[in-house]
């Protein structure tokens, strides 16, 4: 175990300035949108914003669940927004975006844990912008692939649920979630021919070979697309950083899970989900990524 209290150089991020971040975050605030950069604490933020991205979160910041690696607030939901799909497409279409990522808090208090608003939004972001490819980050949705389905059923283009470490440090470290579970999940998304994403973090406390079966289940699963970052604690009161993982070990796990045949591995200590997210599925999808950072500085 290496020492873990100051980060190393390579962890150094980007500071939100800039014409582009000044433009993201008024679309944001006059949306009155969530985004994922902010609740979970995201290191990317600076650049993605100055780029013209961001990570939409849907169903408010409020989560109902209570993991221990995530930043993001627990606690009762208020009542979810039903205006909500509507501004998020036509955010889409002001930053003209070609690919777009969108995620959620757990709403597993709700009877469909939200997965109609879910369907809402893709379908108002396809409605007002046809020639976008539309990435969901979802939930497990408790297994329920019944509700999975009326996700599915909106015709996302690549379909993403993370894994988020071994199978071992679930209990620990996603609390309500199951490793078995989140597979399922992935494999059900697979089966009805979906385009499909999953990631982990390194430095929770996994051993070599539990990262190594972790990346076999993945491809068993025949996943086309898997993230690997780095673990980084929100405060004092989550889960502690066991090691800072170097970036040689980060190029070895991409080259390995390329060798069992996952399409495309995006692995180093700043990859996050929705890092890049256009130009690690355009594989999948097609589609080549649109700067919108010039278009968004005159907004």
């Amino acid at each position: 175990m290496n020492d873990t209290s100051r980060k190393p150089a390579w962890l150094r991020a980007k500071l939100p300035s800039g014409p582009g971040y000044t433009a993201v975050r008024k679309l944001v605030d006059d949306h009155k949108l969530h985004t994922v950069c902010q609740s979970a604490q995201c290191p990317n933020l600076g650049e993605c914003w100055s780029r013209g991205t961001a990570t939409v979160m849907i169903l408010g910041n409020i989560c109902t669940r209570s993991c221990n690696f995530c930043a993001i607030q627990t606690g009762r939901p208020t009542e979810y927004d039903l205006g909500e799909p509507a501004r998020v497409a036509e955010a889409v279409a002001v930053m003209g975006l070609r690919h777009c990522v969108i995620t959620s808090v757990a709403r597993d208090e709700l009877k469909d844990g939200g997965a109609a608003v879910w369907a809402a939004t893709i379908r108002a972001i396809r409605h007002l912008n046809p020639q976008t490819a539309i990435e969901v980050l979802t939930p497990d949705w408790k297994g329920q692939t019944e509700l999975l389905d009326i996700v599915l059923d909106a015709k996302p283009d690549i379909f993403n649920h993370n894994l988020e470490t071994v199978e071992r440090l679930q209990k620990p470290v996603r609390v309500q979630a199951r490793y078995d579970r989140s597979r399922s999940i992935l494999r059900h998304a697979k089966a009805r021919g979906f385009t499909t994403k999953t990631g982990i973090m390194l430095g929770l406390g996994e051993e070599q070979h539990e990262i190594e079966q972790t990346l076999r289940d993945i491809a068993a699963d025949q996943t086309d697309v898997l993230t690997i970052g780095q673990y980084l604690q929100p405060t004092p009161q989550h889960w502690p950083v066991a090691r800072w993982v170097h970036p040689d070990e980060f190029i070895r796990w991409k080259e390995i899970g390329l060798g069992l045949g996952i399409g495309v591995v995006e692995s180093g200590a700043m990859v996050r989900s929705s890092y890049h997210a256009d130009e690690q599925s355009k594989k999948y999808t097609g589609v080549e990524h649109l700067n919108t950072a010039n278009a968004l500085a005159s907004i």
